[in-house]
């Protein structure tokens, strides 16, 4: 695959948005400082341009923060030729240590419910700016927690039963109902 980047302006005179044709991931990852990219090799190796200030990652795009002495007309070829390079050479945003994949707990049954939310309704929640974490299951009612955008969201309701109901009734039959465990 031909890896394509291109640049969008921001709102923010000091950022630019590098879109790129391929996912790069599920959620976020927002690298405020050199320091807190330690855990990725691509923020890490963006921070090693002196003009980079901030680095911020969501599905298909890095939004980068320049240093106010920095020129976008100077500085956006050299960025976008990095970001093609470092997308083909499959730089990691985040490094997944051990200790944080996730480590459910429970019942067999507990840890499949649990492993399925995990893998197939948390990316998609994070895309839409929210959070759900699995709570309980007691006599085929599972309780989850919907956070972020999610929380209060007119469509939540819609995604708890439409979406995840139906996902982990299909996957695990003895699921009888999702419900959520309002903040």
């Amino acid at each position: 695959m031909t890896i394509n980047v291109y640049t969008e302006q921001t709102p923010n005179p000091a950022t630019m948005k590098f879109m790129v044709n391929k996912l790069l991931i599920n959620g976020s990852e927002d690298f405020a400082t050199k320091e807190s990219a330690a855990t990725s090799p691509f923020a890490s190796e963006l921070f090693k341009f002196n003009f980079v200030n901030g680095v911020f990652f969501a599905s298909n795009f890095v939004t980068i923060t320049k240093t106010e002495d920095a020129e976008w007309a100077d500085i956006e070829p050299i960025l976008k030729e990095f970001v093609k390079g470092a997308v083909e050479s499959e730089y990691k945003i985040k490094e997944v240590t051990a200790d944080e994949a996730p480590e459910f707990e429970g019942t067999d049954l507990e840890k499949k419910i649990q492993q399925i939310l995990f893998d197939y309704v948390r990316p998609a929640v994070e895309q839409d700016g929210g959070a759900i974490s699995y709570k309980s299951f007691d006599e085929g009612v599972v309780t989850v927690e919907l956070r972020g955008s999610c929380s209060g969201c007119p469509s939540s309701t819609i995604t708890l039963k439409s979406g995840i109901q139906n996902l982990l009734q299909r996957m695990v039959p003895e699921v009888k109902e999702v419900v959520s465990n309002a903040m």
